[in-house]
């Protein structure tokens, strides 16, 4: 009967230290499962302020493109302004000549000659507001070539 008693204590050990060791399992998977959730949920957090910050950048780096491209715009169009301005001066300089040739050539009556004088004249004017504009275009130039 001791025997059998023994028996029985020894089965009843061996079955609560599986068990025990059965809850200790499922306490460990708990606790792993548990440490796998809060890293995952971490991770996902950096992720995201990641993808926060990368987008913050791209924004800054679609508006600083922005700012360049209209630079660059005033740029063209500066140097186009200054073009024009050069052409039209450049225009109003051979018409000159040519009236003068066309004074000092073909006689004419005292009229017509006041008519060109005065018509040259007309032109030196321009060509004085037109360089003042190319100094102008000049420096507005300069100054969108430095924004740049």
């Amino acid at each position: 009967m001791n025997r059998i008693i023994k028996i029985a204590v020894l089965a009843l050990l061996l079955n609560l230290n599986s068990q025990s060791f059965f809850a200790q399992q499922i306490q460990n998977d708990t606790s792993q499962e548990f440490q796998f959730k809060k890293n995952e949920v971490q991770t996902q957090q950096i992720l995201k302020e990641n993808h926060k910050i990368l987008d913050d950048r791209i924004d800054a780096l679609k508006k600083e493109q922005k700012e360049l491209e209209t630079k660059k715009k005033n740029l063209t169009k500066a140097e186009n302004n200054l073009k024009s301005t050069k052409d039209k001066i450049g225009k109003l300089e051979i018409a000159n000549q040519k009236i003068e040739n066309k004074i000092t050539t073909i006689s004419v009556s005292e009229e017509e000659l006041q008519k060109q004088r005065i018509k040259t004249k007309e032109n030196e004017v321009a060509i004085h507001k037109l360089k003042l504009t190319q100094m102008n275009q000049e420096k507005e130039l300069e100054k969108a070539m430095s924004a740049i």
